[in-house]
């Protein structure tokens, strides 16, 4: 989808004052009744050579009770984890992609749910369903997945 000079400069406005990928979708809709996916939001941002600010959460305020509790306790194991990673959704590339698919692999989100994904020749993202056809990720699962997807796919060259 080609977008007008206006549209890109409403675009660049909306990221330079903060907006997220997903707003940005949003308002494409919203605003110019434009519907894109998240992915080629993702890519004609980059095609615009805008740098999307990634804002760190701000960690959650501990009240006095919880500060001095948590002095005196024992490191939980979430702790203990590897603060490197800071992903709980993994996403893997398929050896050989599924019939029909330009690139294919799994994800598994964070409540330890794994499912099949592809990407269509049109660009068409898709889970594919598994045991529980009904199941749905978190939306905060989406994205880190769509984020991973999008660095994974970049890193082998699509």
């Amino acid at each position: 989808m080609e977008l007008s000079d206006a549209q890109k400069a409403a675009v660049t406005q909306w990221i330079q004052e903060g907006s997220s990928l997903a707003d940005v979708q949003r308002s494409l809709r919203e605003d110019f009744e434009i519907s894109m996916t998240y992915m080629d939001v993702r890519f004609l941002v980059d095609d615009l050579d805008i740098a999307v600010a990634e804002e760190e959460p701000e960690p959650p305020e501990l009240s006095e009770v919880e500060t001095v509790e948590d002095a005196t306790a024992e490191p939980a194991e979430a702790e203990l984890v590897d603060e490197g990673s800071n992903c709980a959704v993994t996403v893997d590339v398929d050896a050989i992609m599924r019939p029909g698919s330009l690139v294919s692999g799994t994800v598994v989100f964070s409540d330890g749910v794994s499912l099949g994904w592809q990407l269509s020749a049109a660009g068409q993202l898709g889970l594919i369903p598994g045991d529980d056809p009904e199941y749905r990720p978190n939306p905060e699962d989406v994205q880190s997945f769509q984020s991973q997807l999008e660095e994974v796919l970049r890193k082998k060259g699509f």
